[in-house]
């Protein structure tokens, strides 16, 4: 049986009024339960195609489904989308509008007609999920730029999506926000959110995503991260680098110090535990 995609665009193609085609005839599958990064050069298209994933923009040509189903455009189908599909923006400002960050979080429950008992909740799930309940209160304008991240991640996750889509959501953020953010995700997936994260670091991608799709001029081209961020042929034609930890595998591999079936190491803890800190050589 083959695994189930909830979220779709079938031969999707875009262009801006007055400008180029972005997108031609893009086939793209978010798959249920796998953490998908989506990686390509500035231009590429990724925002645009996120904008088509989450309903804020409509193909000029092909479908956008879910469940197998064409989504439709009036007010009935896009609400049926957005219960389904989530997408948090890069710049957190461009999102956060309420007085304090409950009632911002609130916004999109009310705005489904929910009782006032059900709103409460999914806020309160929301702000606990991202670890900021003790920021309910908080003028949105007073948080620090890390905490409006978070905010606006919190008001996407209190519509209870089965997609969550996120553009370039570790940008601005110190390396211990960074953590903070992916560990919040991490929580998010065992949770059973499916989650796409648009971002141009591919060390990033490896270490996090289960799945890779990265955007070329002759389309996307999807596969498990660590088969995927491995192909030189790929990463050029997305203008992309290759991912530290592959190239530090290939030297090990080819020291003999990590045979061809294991994993490469990821991140620096990773490669302390194949070949030792520093001074233990």
């Amino acid at each position: 049986m083959s695994e189930p995609v909830p979220l779709a665009l079938r031969g999707a193609s875009f262009a801006y009024e007055d400008g180029p085609v972005v997108l031609d005839g893009l086939d793209f599958e978010v798959r249920a339960g796998r953490a998908l990064a989506l990686l390509g050069r500035n231009g590429s298209g990724k925002t645009t195609l996120l904008r088509l994933l989450s309903g804020g923009l409509r193909p000029d040509a092909g479908r956008l489904t879910v469940d197998g189903e064409p989504v439709t455009y009036g007010r009935a189908g896009l609400t049926r989308l957005r219960t389904t599909v989530q997408l948090v923006v890069q710049d957190p400002d461009d999102q956060l509008f309420a007085a304090s960050v409950a009632q911002d979080v609130s916004f999109g429950p009310l705005n489904l007609g929910l009782p006032d008992p059900e709103v409460r909740a999914r806020v309160g799930e929301a702000l606990a999920a991202l670890d900021i309940a003790s920021l309910a209160d908080r003028p949105t304008h007073l948080l620090s730029y890390g905490q409006r991240k978070r905010a606006a991640i919190a008001g996407a996750v209190a519509m209870r999506p089965r997609v969550l889509i996120l553009d370039e959501p570790t940008a601005g953020l110190d390396p211990d926000g960074q953590e903070r953010l992916l560990a919040t995700l991490d929580g998010l997936r065992a949770a059973g959110t499916t989650v796409v994260l648009a971002t141009h670091d591919v060390d990033l991608a490896l270490r996090w995503a289960d799945d890779a799709a990265l955007l070329t001029p002759e389309g996307a081209h999807t596969g498990p991260a660590a088969v995927t961020l491995a192909r030189p042929d790929l990463l050029r034609r997305a203008g992309l680098r290759l991912p530290w930890g592959v190239a530090v595998a290939g030297l090990l591999r080819a020291q003999g110090l990590l045979a061809e079936t294991a994993p490469g190491p990821r991140t620096a803890e990773e490669l302390a535990a194949v070949v030792g800190p520093p001074g233990t050589a």
